[in-house]
């Protein structure tokens, strides 16, 4: 009884965990299934009983123990799947450039009154710290102008960069693109036309570093990354919307 207790209340944390971005207006499938799956098992902790005595009703018909097996099944499936992403996201997200034979492209993100959201801070942070240790290298800023920004993406992490110190003849501007395999297309037309290094190092956050690797290997783009740190209450948030992003980008 008490451990039942104790789990419940480790997934009631994990449940708020994902509803927390929703006060930032940050609704999409990651938080959606993380809200509802934890949910779902707090319940049943907690009316282990009736559960129990339901399931044991359920396999005594033919429909339901077909139904009971069908579901444990895809859960086990689903959750070996994600297990198996996630090891390949951890592994893609530090794949960092060996040499200054790059060019880093920076792949936009939300813009908030006409100034970078703190995700997208974050990865001008991280693009920031490479740049100012490597002199020589280039950057692509990639993102257009969604209908509920100001300016483009593009242009606000440029005049960031400026702002804080790195050339504006350093910094190419690509603000057309409106999702990542854009960003990465759009931005290799950029780099064909400059004479700039084919070898790319993509800046975006840990969990979102695998599907922009899958993007640009798609597209003929050797790439390494640096990986931005991601806010700790968005982070679950984002790890699993990439689990179904990364699995309709390889079907689809």
């Amino acid at each position: 009884m008490a451990a039942r207790f104790i789990s419940a209340a480790a997934f009631l944390g994990l449940f708020l965990i994902f509803l927390l971005p929703v006060s930032r207006g940050i609704i999409n499938v990651g938080n959606g299934i993380g809200m509802l799956v934890s949910a779902a098992i707090v319940l049943v902790l907690l009316f282990w009983e009736r559960f129990r005595d339901f399931m044991g009703r359920l396999w005594e018909k033919p429909q339901g123990k077909a139904a009971v097996c069908i579901a444990c099944g895809s859960a086990v499936m689903f959750t070996v799947l994600a297990a198996v992403i996630s090891v390949f996201m951890v592994r893609a997200a530090s794949d960092r450039p060996k040499d200054d034979n790059t060019t880093v492209v920076i792949l936009g993100c939300q813009v908030r009154n006409g100034g970078p959201s703190l995700m997208l801070s974050r990865r001008l942070k991280a693009a920031y710290g490479y740049l100012t240790e490597h002199e020589d290298v280039k950057a692509v800023v990639s993102g257009g102008k969604g209908d509920d920004e100001d300016i483009s993406e593009a242009r606000c992490m440029k005049d960031w960069l400026v702002a804080n110190g790195i050339a504006p003849e350093r910094i190419y501007m690509e603000d057309k693109s409106v999702n990542t395999e854009e960003n990465l297309r759009f931005s290799k037309r950029i780099i064909d036309a400059n004479g700039l290094p084919q070898r790319i190092t993509i800046v975006t956050d840990a969990f979102h570093q695998l599907r922009a690797d899958i993007l640009a290997k798609k597209q003929g783009i050797e790439s390494n990354n640096i990986s931005a740190d991601t806010v700790w209450y968005l982070l679950p948030t984002y790890w699993v919307r990439e689990w179904f992003g990364i699995i309709y980008y390889r079907i689809f």
